[in-house]
């Protein structure tokens, strides 16, 4: 939500309230008396919280970090905070530890387990784990030992802890030669925290966790480049939702850069776009596959078009049209129960959503092929687009049968302020097909701003060792790490103080690689470029592919 004034009345009525930064906050609230507290006059908007899904060696090489980084004045990210805020991250890891066996994490705070772990707190672990290492199986710990620590937080899914390793690892456990590129930097580690066993973050989740990383970095009195590694296709994606503001927001406190994936949805099959006019109509089809549980379907419009909706189910039967009421509509066709909301205006998107949500009646929705019927009444630009829960959440044959592999980016990678972040081949130096493609709707921002490696990444492996991994998120820690460069140093060596933010994003931009096949710059799939370090600092020779 945003508000302003005094909300002791929320909290007198026994509503929970969290103050985040910039006028932001979370309320936890039964969902009846949403419409009352919406209707307060301290509360300016809120919006329902969101899913976020992660978005799962010749990568350094190609980021041209080697100029930058040796001699005896070459950056490390020495004096600059990296915080990793994703499914967590193996504190034990060789990568994430001094030569004298203490921690680089300067904390660690799992949303899980509702605390906060102090470098102190983890060095007493890793002590404890040392003395209980066994000696037949060096280098390996049991989660159940790991869950009787001083600091009982397990990265179960790895992903975090890769992403950490691409950013800041220092490569202690293969002699260097899988060393991330701020290998000397501090570490912010949060483990975002999830609703029932299993599931996936929420965007109030990662809120708290931008709070939190920002705070933090002003109490240890050093810039901080934030890596996400996550996001959802729900949203207008032209930047105006809630947690994508806020994102702007924090972006503005302390020194702060926040880097964002742009999600793996480029080839997902999941948003379709056309135009319609008055008295025409347009129909876009839908496969849904066997054994689909359920999902959701956005159309997103202009608030100045009129259009009729209806939907047509694998039977041929004609649902609608739906009536632009507020509220919830019940629709329904054999085994599949719909759900319809009719969505208008916010304070800050003159966007208007028409959501669908199939559910089944008994155990799966109907298969076959739906239609979305979408007649035009009083049209003044006639655009619309629709968009499916991420790929993950779906079946691989729920899709679009006429996709429009552009605007896939996931939110929030369409904030403004995101140095938002696509992945390329660095094998071929071309575009990874999965990778989600800008621009941003009808505002036409220029997202990706620049693409790094994200094909075949060597990172650490929670438990030991590595492994191999591909993805936006494992693009995005490249960028990471090389802001965490220029950070250090603009800020920490005095170069320039005001290194951080926008003035960050344009040197990024302006040092990018442009190269290849690719004639037109910038472009929907990698933005201005592919990542070069050594040329995004001001006033340095230029070194491409070192």
């Amino acid at each position: 939500m945003r508000c302003f004034g005094d909300l002791g009345r929320l909290e007198r009525e026994g509503i929970r309230v969290e103050r985040l930064l910039g006028g932001y906050g979370i309320i936890t609230v039964p969902e009846t008396l949403i419409p009352l507290v919406a209707a307060m006059p301290e509360i300016e908007y809120v919006e329902k919280p969101n899913r976020l899904f992660f978005a799962a060696d010749r990568g350094r090489a190609a980021s041209c970090t080697a100029s930058v980084q040796t001699g005896p004045d070459g950056l490390t990210g020495k004096g600059v905070l990296v915080g990793v805020i994703d499914s967590g991250i193996d504190y034990s890891h060789p990568d994430f530890r001094n030569e004298d066996g203490t921690t680089r994490i300067l904390e660690l705070w799992d949303q899980s387990l509702g605390r906060v772990f102090t470098r102190e707190e983890i060095d007493q672990a890793l002590e404890e784990k040392e003395r209980e290492r066994s000696p037949s199986a060096p280098g390996q710990t049991s989660l159940r030992q790991e869950r009787s620590s001083p600091v009982p937080s397990v990265d179960v899914s790895g992903h975090g802890t890769a992403v950490a390793g691409i950013a800041a690892g220092n490569g202690r456990a293969s002699g260097g030669r899988y060393r991330g590129l701020a290998y000397e930097s501090g570490i912010l580690a949060v483990k975002l925290g999830s609703r029932g066993e299993g599931a996936f973050p929420w965007t109030t989740e990662l809120m708290r966790a931008l709070d939190y990383s920002v705070r933090r970095a002003e109490n240890f009195g050093m810039p901080l480049a934030v890596n996400l590694s996550f996001g959802n296709t729900y949203g207008s994606h032209d930047g105006t939702s809630l947690l994508e503001t806020y994102l702007n927001t924090v972006s503005g406190y302390g020194r702060t850069s926040v880097i964002v994936g742009t999600g793996n949805e480029g080839a997902g099959n999941g948003h379709a776009s056309g135009r319609v006019s008055a008295g025409e109509e347009s129909r876009v089809e839908l496969a849904v596959g066997s054994f689909e549980t359920g999902f959701g379907i956005q159309l997103w419009k202009s608030y100045t078009d009129e259009f009729s909706v209806s939907l047509m189910a694998p039977s041929g039967r004609i649902i609608g049209p739906v009536k632009p009421d507020p509220g919830t509509q019940r629709l329904a066709d054999q085994n599949t129960e719909i759900l319809l909301y009719h969505g208008f205006p916010s304070p800050y998107s003159q966007a208007q959503e028409i959501y669908f949500e199939l559910i089944p009646r008994r155990d799966y929705v109907d298969s076959g092929v739906w239609q979305v019927l979408i007649r035009g009444e009083r049209v003044v630009t006639g655009r619309y687009d629709l968009w499916l829960p991420p790929s993950l959440a779906v079946n691989t044959s729920t899709r679009f049968l006429r996709p429009d592999p552009e605007i896939t980016l996931t939110l929030p990678s369409t904030a403004s302020m995101a140095v938002s972040v696509g992945a390329y081949d660095s094998s071929y130096r071309s575009y990874a097909d999965f990778s989600g493609r800008g621009y941003t709707r009808l505002t036409e921002q220029v997202k990706p701003d620049l693409a790094a490696p994200g094909v075949g990444i060597t990172a650490p492996r929670a438990g030991g060792g590595y492994g191999t991994f591909t993805g936006t998120s494992f693009a995005a820690p490249f960028v990471t790490g090389a802001v965490a460069l220029l950070m250090e140093w603009g800020i920490v060596r005095g170069n320039d103080p005001y290194l951080y933010g926008e003035k960050l994003k344009a040197y990024l931009r302006r040092g990018a690689v442009r190269s290849g096949a690719e004639t037109v710059w910038p472009n929907r799939e990698l933005g201005y470029g592919m990542l070069c370090v050594g040329d995004s600092l001001p006033d340095q020779p230029r070194n491409r592919g070192s």
